[in-house]
């Protein structure tokens, strides 16, 4: 592998070797079917695994039935859907040695959606919604009604039911285990004080309203023991006055760190319609590299509109992140690594069935099998 560049440097996230520093984000799919993958999922896990990144991770899958976004979100919740997802992870490790993670989710308020396609939005009961449940009886947007504020009780079901979906992970075989804290789901939801107005011990000033979502992070970190890498993606501010923000998000990144977390991924908003995001190349990196700054070890992923590989390479050789993140561009560009590679002058690993795909007079960009 070529050394000069940084961006193909092989790192750990915990004990988990990656070949290099490009990472392939969770995307929705919305292709499931009661909760269980599909043969979409084995062919898009598949692409996304003979990419050339350094890893790669499934979509939101969510820990509960009612934790899913819409009626096709992906799920790992019961035997069925461990079942179904156990299928693609095998499939794909047949012809990828790629690490593969997953991400665990709960929609919380964002629950019981319509499909994107079919115009988003909160289903009404003729089309049958479940049950959205939050950490208080606050609408997402006006005229949405309200969830229901969460007992302790709900709270304690949420966490057996994300320790339930973490055992299930690596069951089947997942590398990494992502903790979705971002983008308004259920603990974005619980953090930040536009959402959260409890009164309780779990509301309130910023130490209370990261109890929960950091007595999720402890009890999965208990359940999968060291050996697997768990991190947490936060939204790193609402782009909202009075919202969370990066001050709020750096408290809650060094309370992870001391807790054990693995790797912290750095987006931003989705949890309020109110929101006012000047969306440019790398918008994000900022906070990535503030975060970077204020935590010991734990390494920072960077996302958002990172879609050149020199873009790229700066954020890693500048110091602001320690992997980058690459997700629409990935559905676009599937082989982005791959240019990146050519680009950067480095090399990246590929199936050798594809070793003769080159056109002629481009660099020879691919690393043979270890």
């Amino acid at each position: 592998m070529h050394l000069s560049s940084r961006l193909f440097s092989a790192m750990h996230l915990g004990g988990l070797g990656l070949r290099n520093r490009i990472v392939i984000s969770p995307m929705c799919q919305y292709a499931a079917q009661n909760g269980a993958a599909t043969a979409w999922h084995s062919v898009h896990i598949g692409n996304l695994l003979l990419s050339g990144a350094g890893l790669a991770f499934v979509e939101a899958t969510a820990v509960s039935v009612d934790g899913r976004i819409t009626k096709n979100c992906l799920g790992l919740y019961d035997d069925a859907t461990e079942e179904a997802l156990q299928r693609v992870v095998q499939t794909a490790r047949q012809v990828s040695d790629t690490p593969l993670g997953i991400q665990l989710s709960h929609a919380g308020r964002k629950a019981s959606s319509r499909l994107p396609w079919e115009g988003g939005g909160l289903l009404p009961p003729t089309e049958g919604a479940w049950p959205r449940h939050a950490p208080s009886a606050v609408a997402g947007k006006d005229g949405d009604p309200p969830p229901q504020a969460m007992s302790v009780q709900d709270m304690d079901l949420v966490i057996a039911h994300y320790c339930d979906a973490a055992a299930r992970a690596v069951r089947i075989g997942f590398d990494c285990i992502e903790l979705q804290m971002a983008h308004g789901y259920l603990m974005h939801q619980f953090l930040s004080p536009l959402s959260n107005l409890r009164s309780d011990a779990f509301g309130g000033p910023i130490e209370n309203r990261i109890r929960f979502p950091l007595a999720v992070f402890r009890a999965v970190r208990e359940t999968v023991g060291s050996a697997i890498p768990v991190g947490v993606r936060v939204s790193a501010t609402d782009w909202v006055d009075e919202g969370w923000d990066i001050a709020q998000t750096t408290v809650f990144a060094q309370a992870l760190e001391a807790a054990g977390c693995d790797f912290i991924d750095v987006s931003s908003g989705g949890l309020s319609p109110r929101q006012r995001i000047v969306a440019q190349p790398g918008y994000q990196v900022g906070f990535a590299a503030h975060l970077k700054a204020a935590l010991d070890r734990m390494p920072v992923i960077a996302v958002g509109q990172i879609t050149q590989p020199r873009q790229a390479e700066r954020i890693i050789e500048q110091g602001q992140a320690d992997l980058v993140a690459i997700a629409r561009g990935a559905l676009y560009d599937p082989r982005w690594p791959w240019r990146a590679a050519a680009e950067l002058g480095a090399s990246v690993r590929a199936p050798l069935q594809f070793h003769r795909c080159l056109p002629e007079g481009s660099p020879a960009i691919f690393a043979f099998p270890d």
